[in-house]
């Protein structure tokens, strides 16, 4: 094991105590702002002393995930005071290339600090990496203003919100940890790269940074305020409240909000409501504020012009839901087809037709890649083609955790771009071997090339030919067109949180 040497760094704010492990500085828990809650963060102060930075800061309050679970990670210290971020970086002088990664987690579990996210080997690559921690769930993305009568300010943006603080922090701040404020890249994974798609789109957010990577997460999120109203009505049902002791939410203890979430989540699934608030009840709201409208149109009309944009996805993202599920791998092809026919309606035949494959399971899993995944990634890609340099890629690496379940999963990239198929359990997850080794080091030359010019090193994707990177067992090679079939048949649906 590396050995580990403590060093003490003054920066604007104060003294900080960080480590040194195999060449790069870690600064962990950094303070970036601070919230109460449901209202907006206010930027951190400066402290007194030295401050102990080689310890992670607490995360928000959530419950268990299965992300947790299959990798073996622990869960930190919990606390609404979460607004904290990390630092890795190769030196103290200079200005490298800011890579800035938000975590994902369905806007409910994950922090910057999960093993997972160990900024180490990207550290490598003479970039600095900066991981951070925002609200989640009832805490950052639930509108209650409204069904409070105003008593409660959250607007359903608070998350997002403290998201921009963490980046305009790190304009302020990352110089004196070796990187150049005016070269940020803000990279994410699922909820965390759907972050980025609001972010994209947020007029406030604009000049924060300067390029994007999304992985297996596009901007067609957002709820519509009526949508915001149920969520934020059915968290202060689950809570025992009404609109006139609506207040007492401000008072309850952080594990009592976090039951009703659980709630609200759970009674979603089960449709136990009277009303659908589908599979992210707690996402960011297009509140006319920090989000003026859905993501993926101001996008289009372009709202992010200039911020050359890297997306891409898994081969088999939605076998993370399902790989382990016995009751759907008996799915019946007659189950199949009531899914799409009640998905696609008129495009339902062109669907089927595309999807057709050895097994129900294999094309469910294969279609709801698509319409949760691929799709919004496609149509994320040709609006902000027209705008600035755009890239596709598509991580093809199978897992073989139990016989190969897994296939291309959802996150499977995440292991070789972090480093930890290196190490443990994860390494039993993600895979070993020297074509493991290789897809790392393809995925970090290449998220580094990007951070530091604009390009990861391959063409552009345009609407014609779609030219897309493959990333898996064998060296990276330009696909144009992948599953044209697939891309053919959904684009006969209009939906408006994909675009036309």
């Amino acid at each position: 094991m590396a050995a580990t040497a403590t060093v003490i760094h003054t920066c604007a704010l104060g003294r900080l105590r960080g480590i040194c492990q195999s060449g790069i500085l870690r600064f962990s828990g950094i303070p970036y702002g601070r919230a109460q809650r449901w209202h907006l963060p206010e930027p951190t102060e400066p402290w007194s002393g030295v401050r102990d930075a080689t310890r992670f800061g607490p995360v928000c309050p959530q419950a268990p995930s299965r992300l947790d679970r299959l990798l073996g990670q622990g869960q930190s210290m919990q606390s609404e005071d979460c607004l904290h971020l990390n630092i890795w970086t190769p030196g103290l002088a200079g200005r490298r290339p800011v890579m800035v990664w938000l975590h994902g987690g369905a806007f409910v579990f994950g922090a910057g600090s999960q093993s997972l996210y160990d900024g180490r080997l990207l550290a490598a690559q003479d970039v600095v990496v900066v991981t951070l921690n925002y609200r989640l769930g009832a805490f950052g993305f639930v509108a209650l203003n409204r069904v409070s009568d105003g008593v409660l300010p959250a607007t359903g943006c608070e998350g997002l919100a403290d998201q921009m603080l963490a980046l305009d922090w790190v304009h302020r701040n990352i110089a004196d940890f070796g990187g150049d404020p005016d070269n940020v890249t803000l990279f994410g994974e699922s909820a965390g790269a759907m972050s980025i798609g609001a972010l994209l789109s947020a007029p406030l957010a604009r000049g924060l940074f300067h390029k994007a990577i999304l992985q297996s997460g596009a901007a067609h999120i957002g709820h519509a305020p009526a949508r915001a109203e149920q969520v934020g009505a059915a968290l202060l049902a689950a809570l025992g409240l009404e609109r006139r002791s609506a207040a007492r939410a401000l008072e309850l203890p952080a594990h009592t909000i976090l039951a009703a979430q659980n709630l609200v989540q759970t009674s979603s699934r089960r449709r136990r409501l009277p009303y659908r608030l589908g599979t992210l009840p707690f996402q960011p709201v297009v509140d006319g504020r920090l989000l003026p409208q859905l993501p993926v149109a101001a996008i289009r009309a372009g709202t992010a012009a200039g911020i050359p944009l890297l997306g891409g996805t898994n081969r088999d993202e939605w076998k993370l839901f399902t790989g382990v599920n016995p009751r759907l791998r008996l799915m019946r092809k007659e189950d199949f087809r009531a899914r799409v026919m009640r998905f696609g309606k008129d495009a339902a035949p062109d669907l089927l037709a595309a999807y057709e494959g050895p097994s129900a399971f294999e094309q469910f899993n294969a279609f709801m890649t698509d319409k949760v995944f691929a799709e919004p990634c496609r149509r994320l890609l040709e609006a902000q083609s027209r705008h600035a340099p755009s890239f596709a890629y598509r991580c093809d690496w199978s897992s073989r955790f139990l016989g190969g379940a897994m296939g291309a999963c959802h996150g499977i990239e995440l292991g070789f771009l972090f480093g930890a198929y290196r190490t443990g359990l994860p390494g039993t997850f993600f895979g070993q071997g020297a074509n493991a080794d290789a897809l790392s080091a393809a995925l970090l030359r290449s998220w580094a090339a990007f951070a530091r010019s604009g390009t990861p090193g391959w063409p552009t994707y345009q609407p014609d030919t779609r030219r897309t990177m493959i990333f898996g067992q064998s060296p990276p090679h330009l696909h144009d067109r992948p599953q044209e079939a697939r891309r053919l048949a959904f684009a006969a649906i209009a939906d408006p949180r994909l675009g036309p």
